[in-house]
């Protein structure tokens, strides 16, 4: 493993978890998970699994620490490394057929979701709110936190992979 990536993903890991800590909550104290953008940031720029695990147990973790949704400690945990093998996945099929620039904020949108979904059923399953519950909590909180994430992605991911070229310390895949 490179340390010069480790220390770009623990800077992300960082940024993200500043962004996940300030976020006000929505709803019931849950919060948009912003950490999740720069989860998905790091997976674009280091598409690789011993990457792709590290950053997702960390995110995982980080996300845990820092979240005030009641049952949110060990969804986030058990979220975190499902959402990010999707992601990957997804990543590696379309990357050599789509610019990466228009691939990133699409899958960014749709890890969004699919991480919110686990977390919702996660979370309600471990409370016991399952009926009804989950719609409510996926538009007032999942669909804010996708647009979120995805304008992020927009912002960002063309800045730090530029910065990172010019650079020239991170090799990027």
């Amino acid at each position: 493993m490179n340390t010069r990536i480790l220390m770009v993903l623990a800077l992300l890991v960082s940024i993200g978890a500043v962004l996940h800590t300030v976020a006000p909550p929505m709803l019931f104290g849950v919060k948009p998970d912003m950490l999740l953008a720069m989860m998905f940031l790091g997976i674009v720029l280091f598409p690789k699994v011993n990457y792709v695990l590290i950053l997702s147990f960390v995110t995982g973790f980080i996300s845990a620490l820092t979240t005030a949704a009641p049952g949110g400690q060990i969804a986030n945990i058990i979220d975190k490394p499902i959402t990010a093998l999707i992601f990957l996945s997804l990543f590696l099929l379309l990357k050599n057929n789509v610019r990466t620039t228009i691939v990133a904020p699409i899958l960014t949108a749709v890890g969004t979701i699919i991480s919110g979904t686990i977390f919702l059923s996660v979370t309600l399953f471990l409370i016991g709110l399952m009926e009804g519950g989950f719609f409510a909590l996926f538009a007032s909180i999942v669909l804010p936190a996708t647009i979120i994430n995805t304008v992020i992605m927009i912002i960002i991911y063309p800045i730090i992979r530029t910065i990172l070229k010019r650079s020239g310390n991170v090799s990027l895949t």
